[in-house]
């Protein structure tokens, strides 16, 4: 019987999931979770093009400022996300930011905030095939630290207020009740979303870089939520943290 290894099996071929092969991606890799925001990320690059659009893996590579970027939808949550991950590392991807949304959960918050991790706290299951359960899951330092100075930086040229902390990685969307809410907000989370700490514990795993900048799509500790019609604010962050992540690879892809 030959047990099968499935990272022998795909290192340096193209990808089951994310039908993307070597080459065809930059080492500087954004994820939304929305394919649709693959698009929007595709519109701030130069000559970018469409390199596969498989399952919910949609994926654009170009240049920004002749460094070349690509960008990979993940899905929502952390065993996509995970997959996307991995695959993107054995196409050449090193260095992975998280962009999107997220959900604040401190009072002083609105729509359209962005909100930079520091760590996550691994509210999930899939982590626990990588690490142990008291193993963290936390960021690269050196990337989110420019990451922090650029968004401060241009918070006023763009008009937008930035956070950096650690926050949330829940499972289950509607799983989350009032009092896992208020438990969260009391920890002092200052957000909770659905992939970071998979991404950082992958990244871990893989010696690779990782990090996240997110916009508030709702205060859930103000049920200040926007969920019957398009969300201004949230989509002027998502410009805005584009903008901000592009910005912060230049930065340090220059310093590296």
């Amino acid at each position: 019987m030959s047990i099968l290894d499935k990272n022998e099996k795909t290192l340096g071929k193209k990808q089951y999931h994310i039908h993307v092969s070597p080459g065809e991606i930059g080492k500087y890799v954004l994820l939304p979770g929305d394919p649709a925001r693959s698009d929007r990320v595709a519109a701030y690059l130069d000559d970018a093009e469409l390199v596969a659009n498989n399952r919910e893996h949609r994926t654009f590579t170009g240049f920004y400022k002749g460094v070349k970027i690509s960008v990979t939808s993940t899905g929502m949550g952390c065993p996509s996300t995970a997959i996307a991950v991995e695959e993107l590392i054995n196409v050449g991807g090193e260095c992975f930011i998280r962009i999107g949304s997220t959900a604040g959960l401190q009072p002083y918050q609105k729509i359209g905030d962005l909100i930079i991790s520091t760590g996550a706290m691994k509210n999930e299951g899939t982590s626990k095939f990588y690490v142990p359960d008291c193993f963290p899951a936390i960021p690269d330092f050196d990337l989110t630290r420019i990451l922090i100075d650029t968004a401060r930086e241009m918070e006023g040229q763009l008009g937008f207020k930035s956070y950096y902390g650690i926050n949330a990685t829940d499972d289950a969307f509607y799983g989350e009740s009032p009092e896992w809410i208020e438990k969260l907000s009391s920890l002092g989370c200052l957000n909770v979303e659905m992939e970071s700490s998979a991404i950082y514990t992958v990244c871990t795993r893989r010696k690779k870089r990782s990090a996240m900048i997110a916009a508030i799509s709702g205060n859930l500790v103000t049920a200040d939520v926007v969920y019957e019609k398009a969300n201004e604010g949230l989509i002027k962050g998502w410009d805005d943290e584009i903008q901000v992540v592009l910005e912060t690879i230049y930065r340090f892809d220059r310093q590296s």
